[in-house]
C-alpha cells in the first residue's frame, strides 16, 4: 500500500507535466508528425524519438552519478523564453520557432527539474531531435540550390570522361542519345542535389558516432573539447556534406551516361528509383567506412598525446 502511495507520489509530477506540454504543443506535435510523414526530406524524424527514447534508456546508469541541483531561476527563465517563443510563433505562423520552442522548453524543464549538468549525458539526443526539426523554407532553399548547381558541375565533369558530349545551362545539362536526333535535357532537382540523404546522413553520423564511442561517458559540456569522441562525432556529421554531394552526383553522372546509351526510359521508372536506393547505401557504407577510419586516427593521437 504504500509503495503504491509513493508511486503515485512520485509519478504525478511527470504525468501532470507531459499533459500540459501536450496540451501546449499539441498543434506544432501533429504538424510535425505529418512533416516527418509526408516530407522525404525528414522521414527519418519518424525514427528520431525511439532512438532517444533507447539512449535516455542506456544513459539511465548516468543520471544517479551526476549532480542533479535544481535551478529553478535559470530553469524558468528557459520555460519562460520558451514560452514567448511559442506565442510569437504561433502570432507570426512560423513554424520552425514553435518547434525550436518545444525543444527549449524539454531542455529547461529538464534544467529546472535536474540542473543543466544533466543535460551533458542528453546532449545527443537533444541534436538528435533539432537534426529532425525542418528548417525554414527559404533556409532549405538557399542550401539546395547550391547544391543543384555542384552536383551538375560535377556530373557533367564525369559524363564527359565517358566521352559523351553534353552541355550544361545552371542545373540543367543536356545530351543527345546516340543514335537519336533529339536531344534530351536532363535537371538536376533537389532530390538530386544531396539535400535529401544529407538530413539523414547527419542523423545517422551522429548515432554512429555514439554507438561507436569509447566505454566512457559522452557528454557534450565544456569537457567534450577534450574528449576524441566529440571531436570525431564533429568531424563524420561535416562529412556527411561531400558524402550527400558527391554520391548524388555520381547518381546524376550514372543517369547522364545511360541515358545517352538507353534514351529517355533510363531518367524514369524503376531503373531511375533504384539508383535513389543504391545512392543510401552507397552513401552509408562510406559513412561507417569514414568513421572507421575515423576511430583509428583519433584512437592513435589519443595515445600519442
Amino acid at each position: 500500500m504504500n509503495l503504491d502511495a509513493n508511486n503515485l507520489k512520485t509519478l504525478w509530477k511527470p504525468v501532470l507535466i507531459g499533459l500540459v506540454l501536450a496540451f501546449l504543443y499539441a498543434g506544432v506535435l501533429v504538424k510535425l508528425g505529418h512533416d516527418w510523414w509526408t516530407d522525404e526530406n525528414y522521414s527519418h524524424g519518424l525514427l528520431v524519438p525511439f532512438v532517444i527514447a533507447f539512449i535516455v534508456w542506456l544513459e539511465f546508469g548516468n543520471f544517479e552519478r551526476i549532480d542533479k541541483t535544481p535551478r529553478f531561476w535559470l530553469g524558468g527563465g528557459l520555460i519562460l523564453l520558451a514560452l514567448f517563443m511559442l506565442l510569437g510563433g504561433s502570432l507570426g505562423a512560423e513554424l520552425f520557432t514553435q518547434r525550436i520552442s518545444l525543444v527549449l522548453m524539454l531542455a529547461a524543464i529538464v534544467v529546472y527539474f535536474f540542473g543543466p549538468r544533466i543535460l551533458q549525458i542528453l546532449v545527443v539526443p537533444f541534436v538528435l531531435l533539432l537534426l529532425s526539426i525542418p528548417v525554414p523554407q527559404i533556409v532549405f532553399n538557399k542550401i539546395a540550390f547550391p547544391l543543384q548547381i555542384y552536383a551538375s558541375q560535377i556530373a557533367v565533369w564525369g559524363i564527359r570522361l565517358f566521352e559523351i558530349p553534353t552541355v550544361r545551362k545552371g542545373n540543367v545539362f543536356e545530351i543527345l542519345p546516340r543514335g537519336a536526333t533529339q536531344i534530351i535535357a536532363l535537371e538536376v532537382v533537389e532530390a538530386c542535389s544531396g539535400i535529401r540523404s544529407l538530413m539523414t546522413l547527419m542523423t545517422l553520423a551522429l548515432i554512429l558516432a555514439y554507438f561507436t564511442r569509447a566505454p566512457r561517458e559522452f557528454g557534450g559540456g565544456l569537457d567534450s573539447f577534450r574528449n576524441a569522441d566529440f571531436w570525431r562525432a564533429v568531424v563524420l556529421m561535416l562529412s556527411a556534406i561531400p558524402i550527400a554531394v558527391l554520391t548524388n552526383a555520381a547518381r546524376v553522372t550514372t543517369t547522364g551516361v545511360l541515358t545517352y546509351h538507353y534514351g529517355r526510359q533510363a531518367t524514369e521508372g524503376g531503373l531511375h528509383d533504384a539508383l535513389g536506393w543504391l545512392v543510401y547505401v552507397v552513401a552509408l557504407g562510406l559513412l561507417i567506412l569514414l568513421n572507421f577510419l575515423l576511430q583509428i586516427v583519433f584512437r592513435k593521437f589519443a595515445s600519442v598525446k
